[in-house]
């Protein structure tokens, strides 16, 4: 068995051994104490406890001086089932958890309109923020440049849930790119595919009887979304409603986009349109589209596609990875893309050169990617694998696709008052 699936295993089974090893002893001294960092995880859901299963492997297996310290969510069930677990104080609001002095470190797993509020709350609290993607809603371009500007002015490290990024194939097409191998960037092609999200109908109700109450803070989890009466399906599917989620374009799309305008060194876009709409999953719950296709164009003379479904997952020969498409980097010289695991340089007809190979130097790790964040925390680093700026210009051009599709219109960008004109 390989060090690799001996981890696999381990993960799938880590939460059940968690609690017995944690609340065993939480040694508050161990290896080196002035290295430890206390972890707080905001919104204990499914995706919140994929995080803490890879903390949790990182701290009894790869011996990283960590430890899971307090768990928030404004389900009081969940939060109390996961404090137990990892032997962490449970709270119910996530101001409590940054005011917790043994918090060092913040993981944010919330849905999509709590993101920014959180990681403001967070680094204005002094805590280094690990946030999931999308940064922010769809609707909230205005607090995303807040969120940007007050990650700056803290100092925080920041890092976006996009864990693609550890994937050095982005990095070394960047490099290539800023090196001039394939001439003046032109155009870059991506997309997503896959069949539906978490089920036809979204994600599983925890509990169908679950009400608001002294366990269950509805006002909480509403935040700056309509008022809305309380329903296990918006509390528990919050994916499938557009006041909560976005559909595929912010839930699915930066992880392959985000290293697409990172390796083409765009900023923001100038003009930005979409089609799509419900076209497979039409129900009584379904608000967000399941099928979304972007084309944006940037000031600096380059384009960019990305396109995807979840209502169909063939990937034909450009699969690199669960859903995503091998992106494709056009320049006036030449293309890049991927070829089973080697980066594949291919020049312009009339240029008559014999294409270029790059072996790939590591593959995607959802575990190193957290342990490159924990690096950056320790080193004061604030250049983690998917930093504060990339993020706005990834949330920035997505914020702009959603806007048009849903507005029937081309999204315009404003960079002299850097706003979205409709």
């Amino acid at each position: 068995m390989t060090a690799a699936s001996t981890r696999r295993q381990f993960l799938r089974t880590g939460a059940l051994a968690a609690g017995a090893m944690v609340m065993a002893g939480r040694a508050r001294a161990v290896q080196g104490a002035n290295d430890r960092l206390g972890i707080g995880l905001i919104g204990a859901g499914g995706r919140g406890n994929d995080h803490l299963r890879q903390l949790h492997w990182l701290k009894t297996q790869a011996a990283e001086p960590i430890e899971i310290v307090a768990v928030c969510d404004v389900y009081r069930p969940r939060a109390d089932q996961t404090a137990v677990a990892y032997g962490a104080k449970a709270y119910m609001d996530h101001r409590d958890l940054l005011a917790d002095k043994n918090v060092d470190v913040v993981c944010i797993a919330t849905p999509d309109h709590h993101h920014a509020y959180q990681v403001i709350d967070a680094v204005e609290a002094g805590k280094d923020t690990y946030c999931e993607k999308p940064v922010t809603h769809w609707r909230q371009f205005d607090l995303l440049k807040r969120m940007r500007q007050a990650v700056k002015k803290s100092g925080r490290v920041f890092q976006l849930g996009t864990q693609a990024m550890s994937d050095s194939a982005w990095h070394q097409m960047k490099r290539l790119v800023q090196a001039g191998a394939i001439g003046r960037p032109l155009f870059g092609e991506t997309g997503f595919f896959r069949i539906g999200d978490w089920g036809e109908r979204g994600m599983a109700v925890d509990d169908p009887n679950a009400k608001p109450g002294k366990d269950l803070n509805w006002e909480s989890f509403l935040g700056d979304a309509p008022k809305r009466e309380f329903s296990v399906d918006r509390l528990f599917r919050w994916r499938l409603f557009e006041d909560y989620a976005g559909g595929p374009a912010t839930d699915l799309y930066p992880h392959c986009l985000t290293q697409v305008i990172d390796i083409l060194g765009v900023n923001l876009p100038g003009t930005v349109v979409a089609l799509g709409g419900i076209h497979r999953y039409k129900d009584d719950l379904r608000e967000v589209p399941d099928t979304i296709n972007i084309l944006a164009d940037y000031p600096e003379k380059v384009s960019i596609s990305m396109v995807g479904s979840q209502g169909n997952d063939y990937q034909g020969t450009g699969n690199y990875g669960s859903g995503a498409r091998i992106p494709i980097m056009r320049g006036w010289d030449g293309t890049l893309t991927i070829q089973a695991k080697e980066i594949v340089l291919t020049y312009n007809a009339d240029l008559k050169k014999e294409p270029k190979r790059f072996p790939i130097e590591k593959s995607e790790d959802f575990v190193s990617y957290w342990q490159h964040f924990l690096n950056c925390c320790r080193k004061r680093d604030t250049n983690t694998l998917s930093p504060v700026d990339l993020a706005y210009r990834t949330q920035t051009m997505l914020i702009m696709a959603s806007l048009a599709l849903r507005q029937g219109k081309v999204a315009r960008f404003d960079a002299s008052k850097e706003a979205i004109a409709m």
